[in-house]
């Protein structure tokens, strides 16, 4: 009886190549590199279709020349044992000029596209600090003074030239439609420049870290938002102004009140009076949120389980941004560690006096217009009061192995092992999401 398996093995072969067949057949792959949407990408993906078409051409005459040997001296029975023969000069010359010329072709496409690539951007770029943390990105504008995480806009048409740099371990800049990947490392600056498409105004598209990093490497994402670059100009000049709320005069130093503990310092009359009078911020630009593709929209759920965050969400509607505002400048009178401590707000002032600038190093993300983003967390969670209330309650149980301190009352604290018996009440929490989200 003849054996079943060379027609086993060739069913299981047919039902593979027609599930690549199909899966060929998708026309959408809206993180793909392979596009023509900046210079960058022109030249790295005609350099792939180059090696491709070479590498395709060399396997189908090596398996040709492969499957021709096998038919033709394949053992025979009662054929005669083939001729020893020392060898073939010509053949063995042909067979090395061959693969020189080979990888002559190979070579020279590849060391132009290297010198393309490598060269320093135009003199007229807009440039761009990269900064990358665990697990977040920085992104700075030295020609504009502006400093945001998480969201890059661009000007469609300009070239963007970024200056990559990394505040603890290698992390991996990548943009997968715009530009090829770039190391970001401690204590070295790499670079890489691309143009967007001048035809990609009012787009919007997916970064990534692509060198594991850590617990939330998964979760350190970005958007890059391509703008007409009138609406570029808008946005920038915008970011550059002080914080909606922010007070228009520094307050004085903070007096340590009766019966306050030592070294802890509360909101002083002088204090609470500055802050009354209140930072008028123009409307600037900002990124229609129906415009951005559902890709693009993160989808990330609330942790469940042993990590869920409980809130009571009929607290959000009466949040009050006047009541957050004093929260997150003077929250060291609750012996807490004071919001301004790690992030920057604009404008915003420390318990003693000082003003904090946008271009101070900072722990946390910079929070000037915090709610002129879409995304927060590492680019995560999307902007909305539900899942910030329960990131400022328990911003580790929301994202593992964030840096920001568990603010909520009785919460479990993961990265100190202990649970919270001091802290924030949901009303108060509700109070700071409020401001958080006036930070037009």
């Amino acid at each position: 009886m003849p054996s079943k398996r060379p027609r086993r093995i060739a069913s299981a072969l047919i039902l593979v190549a027609g599930a690549l067949a199909v899966a060929a057949c998708g026309e959408k792959y809206p993180n793909s590199t392979f596009t023509h949407l900046t210079d960058f990408n022109t030249i790295i993906d005609g350099l792939w279709n180059r090696l491709l078409l070479l590498g395709t051409i060399v396997f189908v005459i090596v398996e040709a020349l492969l499957v021709f040997t096998i038919i033709k001296f394949r053992k025979r029975e009662g054929a005669p044992a083939p001729k020893q023969t020392h060898g073939n000069s010509t053949l063995e010359i042909t067979w090395t000029i061959i693969p020189v010329i080979i990888l002559v072709l190979i070579a020279v496409p590849t060391v132009s596209a290297i010198w393309k690539t490598e060269a320093k951007a135009s003199a007229n770029s807009i440039q761009v600090q990269v900064i990358g943390h665990q697990w977040w990105w920085e992104f700075r504008y030295p020609q504009y003074g502006v400093v945001t995480a998480n969201e890059l806009y661009l000007p469609a048409g300009r070239t963007a030239n970024f200056q990559l740099n990394s505040r603890d371990v290698i992390h991996s800049f990548w943009t997968p439609q715009l530009g090829g990947k770039r190391d970001v490392i401690t204590n070295r600056t790499n670079y890489i420049w691309y143009t967007p498409d001048s035809s990609l105004a009012g787009s919007v598209f997916n970064g990534f870290c692509a060198e594991y990093c850590g617990s939330s490497h998964a979760n350190m994402r970005f958007h890059v938002y391509t703008v007409a670059p009138a609406e570029f100009e808008n946005w920038a000049a915008h970011q550059k102004e002080n914080a909606a709320m922010s007070p228009v005069a520094a307050p004085a130093p903070a007096a340590p009140a009766s019966g306050a503990r030592a070294g802890v310092k509360v909101a002083s009359a002088a204090q609470k009076t500055a802050a009354s009078a209140i930072m008028q911020v123009s409307e600037g630009y900002e990124f229609p949120l129906d415009k951005m593709p559902a890709h693009t929209l993160p989808q990330t759920p609330l942790p469940v389980g042993d990590r869920e965050v409980k809130f009571d969400d009929s607290l959000l509607a009466q949040g009050d941004a006047a009541r957050g505002h004093e929260l997150v400048s003077n929250m060291a009178h609750m012996g807490d560690v004071p919001c301004l401590t790690c992030h920057i707000i604009k404008g915003e002032y420390t318990s003693s006096g000082k003003q904090l600038f946008a271009d101070d190093a900072a722990k946390g993300p910079n929070l000037t217009h915090f709610a002129t983003r879409h995304t927060f967390a590492g680019g995560i969670y999307r902007s909305d009061a539900r899942m910030l209330a329960r990131w400022v309650k328990n911003a580790e149980h929301m994202k593992p192995g964030s840096l920001m301190t568990t603010l909520g009352a009785g919460q479990y604290w993961p990265s100190m092992k202990q649970t919270r018996t001091t802290g924030l009440d949901d009303r108060q929490i509700a109070d700071i999401v409020a401001y958080l989200m006036a930070l037009k």
